[in-house]
């Protein structure tokens, strides 16, 4: 800074003119609440923020993105080729039994079961079938060799079906071109015929159980005819006849009795019958007399045509003869014999005729009499032979039982022994494995394209989780978003190569432009306009608390008003003012003497500084007083605004105890140094003192480094310590290129 010398008389009026355009504690601040999120509020993902965290760690996403890149080029150049070769099988759903009895010799079976094809799968995937393709292809040796090469096929084959249809692909990987088609080949070859041992093995089972079932029932068969046989030979039945059912089984049997009575039964029936009508044609011929049975005879009827003949013939010949002619004499003898013969026979055919019909008669009722003695004699055998007959039936019942079990049995041996002769297989070959002429694996362009989204993932996982851990204070929206607090400036970083009172200085530097926005927001932070008083700390000391002090005086002071900035660090005074030692605010608290003694002028206008003085023994002592309050009350009746530059929170009660005295306060933090715990803790403690904290400056913020764009860059900071070293700077020591110089006569 450049010296400024005016003389004493000139201040003194100035000072006193000011008196009476300030009336102390005017402004009315009010305390500041940080705002907290309504309830349920849900966080939501700000993709300026995401986009924030890729800019700031870009480096490290990069880097992760190439490494991984190199390891997926490693890997791909160091893996053994591949080869990988491909055969379809179809698995069908209905299976042709040739044994059928259909008209078509065939019957269609179908399957329905919605878990056979992943039970198809699971055989083409276990391990016997494994082994079977290693024993035809001559694969392994000894039991330890071959259990591996069983387990390298069942890991390296792929069993997948093709959606929507019966078709399974088998798929096989190995470092040898060959194998990779052997394989998938002997396993499709090897499948088919598991599949027909299965078939002919369950055949096989099926025929021992039918002959163990027909044996067994034929043992059955026999003992059951034999019990029938021995017990119709100790009753006396003898069977004649059978009646069967429509499939073959007996239901009735008749006995040589029953035959018997039947056949009586049926032989009265019929000599029933004769009698009867030989009784009619006698009775008839009694009623109608000798005449009927007469005209009844063709012998006579005979004669009677002939002598009718004759008499017509004589009626003809009589109108041409007379009755005594000869011819007509010859015709009369011939008519009269004729009668003669007629009458002779009509008499022997009445007389025969009535005792052969007497006959007749008696000879059916003697043959209906014996008919009926003999049917009567029959009766009781029959019935006493139901009686015997009742366990005969049973015996037959259960010999036809038998019987029908034997030849079901048999006849389904005999089926089972055609179908194991001409059994089907359910499982085809569409497309045999070929032998392929590249290897699929490694594909460097897929190994890449994987290593450089597995790198960015990486990159990006580490970047967000050092975000996520990092709970550092790092950008603006970590004040504004999760400390809930106003936000009254940024200030970016100086360049490298040059200090900040030099930035200060032009007033088109980045830094100066931003200590002039946040000179703005303070006048607007609250209702009642700039507060009287404003107290500026930090958490910890290096954070620019002392630098944001002075710069925001130097921009009040630019703009009209008067301003007085008091070094209230009596531990470790950053300003450095030619005045003598006496002079300062250590001494003004020790006293009784007027602030307008102690005030130092600087290089700029309506600026003035109070030092901080001899270094006391106990510097919160002397701020605790009352003595303190007066000071600040008689300064913010000289000036327009009072700055006081107070030292850092942790650790120390200076701090509490200037911001229960002044209108208002200023929180300063360092981006990336604080983590948001201790500048709660910091925040709280000021509150719990009665400060009215207005908002948070953040200093020394690098958006390149950050991701953060502000429209400038941020950032300056010098040393504090305090019983330890900070940048350089140890407990008692001064950096001269971070001091600021005040400079007065």
């Amino acid at each position: 800074m450049n010296d400024y010398t005016p003389a004493p008389e000139d201040r003194a009026p100035r000072l006193a003119g000011r008196q009476a355009l300030v009336d102390p504690r005017s402004a009315g601040v009010a305390p500041y609440r940080p705002l907290s999120p309504p309830d349920g509020a849900i966080a939501e993902i700000d993709p300026h923020e995401i986009w924030r965290v890729l800019r700031k760690w870009r480096w490290l996403i990069f880097g992760c993105t190439a490494f991984a890149l190199l390891i997926g080029l490693a890997v791909s150049l160091l893996s053994v080729p591949m080869y990988r070769a491909t055969a379809q099988v179809e698995i069908a759903l209905q299976d042709d039994d040739l044994t059928s009895d259909d008209r078509g010799g065939s019957r269609q079976t179908a399957v329905r079961d919605p878990q056979y094809l992943a039970t198809q799968i699971g055989l083409l995937k276990s391990r016997s079938l494994a082994e079977r393709v290693i024993a035809d292809l001559g694969l392994g040796s000894g039991t330890g060799g071959k259990r591996v090469t069983t387990g390298t096929i069942v890991q390296n084959v792929q069993v997948a079906p093709v959606p929507s249809s019966r078709l399974i692909n088998i798929t096989y990987s190995s470092p040898s071109a060959k194998l990779a088609a052997d394989v998938p080949n002997a396993m499709a070859d090897g499948f088919i015929a598991a599949n027909l041992e299965r078939q002919y093995g369950a055949t096989a089972y099926a025929r021992n159980f039918l002959e163990n079932r027909i044996a067994k029932v034929k043992g059955q068969l026999e003992t059951s005819e034999r019990q029938l046989v021995d017990y119709a030979q100790k009753a006396g039945i003898i069977v004649v006849s059978k009646t069967s059912n429509e499939d073959g089984s007996d239901t009735t049997s008749s006995s040589l009795d029953s035959a018997s009575l039947v056949a009586l039964n049926e032989a009265l029936a019929t000599a029933q019958s004769d009698r009867i009508s030989a009784e009619q044609k006698y009775r008839n011929a009694l009623r109608s007399g000798p005449q009927s049975q007469v005209a009844q005879s063709a012998s006579v009827q005979a004669l009677v045509g002939q002598k009718a003949a004759l008499d017509a013939e004589y009626a003809d010949k009589l109108n041409l003869y007379k009755p005594d002619f000869p011819e007509m004499l010859q015709l009369r003898s011939r008519i009269q014999s004729l009668q003669r013969q007629i009458a002779s026979s009509s008499s022997s055919i009445s007389g025969a005729a009535a005792g052969d019909l007497r006959a007749d008669y008696l000879s059916a009722v003697g043959r209906e009499n014996g008919l009926r003695a003999k049917v009567s004699g029959l009766k009781s055998s029959v019935m006493d032979l139901r009686g015997r007959s009742i366990q005969y039936t049973i015996l037959q019942r259960e010999v036809d039982t038998n019987r029908q079990l034997y030849d079901g049995l048999l006849q389904r041996y005999k089926e089972v022994g055609v179908a194991g002769g001409v059994a089907n297989s359910l499982v085809s070959i569409i497309d045999r494995a070929k032998q392929p002429g590249a290897p699929y694996a490694p594909s460097i362009p897929e190994n890449m394209a994987f290593a450089l989204f597995l790198g960015l993932l990486l990159g990006t996982g580490i970047a967000f989780a050092i975000e996520f851990i990092d709970d550092t204070i790092k950008n603006p929206d970590d004040i504004k978003d999760k400390l809930k607090l106003s936000l009254l400036g940024v200030i970016p970083t100086a360049p490298k190569g040059r200090s900040v009172a030099e930035s200060l200085i032009d007033p088109t530097s980045e830094q100066s432009e931003a200590y002039s926005s946040a000179r703005n927001s303070i006048a607007f932070a609250t209702p009642g306009g700039i507060a009287k008083s404003i107290l500026i700390t930090s958490c910890a000391p290096g954070e620019g608390k002392s630098v944001t002090s002075f710069a925001l005086a130097q921009k009040f002071a630019k703009s009209g008003r008067s301003v007085l900035l008091i070094d209230a660090d009596m531990r470790k005074p950053t300003f450095k003012v030619k005045l003598d030692e006496q002079y300062g605010l250590s001494s003004l608290l020790a006293s009784r003497d007027s602030i307008r003694n102690h005030l130092a002028p600087t290089n700029f206008a309506e600026l003035y500084i109070v030092p901080s003085g001899p270094i006391p023994p106990n510097p919160a002592e002397l701020l605790a007083g009352r003595r303190m309050r007066d000071l600040l009350t008689e300064a913010e009746g000289i000036v327009d605004i009072v700055i006081v530059d107070s030292p850092p929170i942790l650790g120390l009660a200076d701090a509490p105890l200037l911001a229960s005295m002044c209108e208002a306060t200023i929180m300063i933090t360092q981006a990336g140094r604080i983590r948001r715990p201790i500048f709660k803790r910091s925040v709280a403690r000021l509150q719990e003192a009665g400060a009215h904290l207005i908002g948070v400056v953040l200093t020394k913020l690098d958006t390149r480094r950050s991701g953060y764009e502000y429209g400038y860059g941020y950032g300056y900071g010098y040393g504090y310590g305090y019983g330890h070293e900070d940048n350089g700077t140890a407990r008692g020591k001064t950096d001269p290129q971070r001091q600021l110089s005040i400079n007065i006569n």
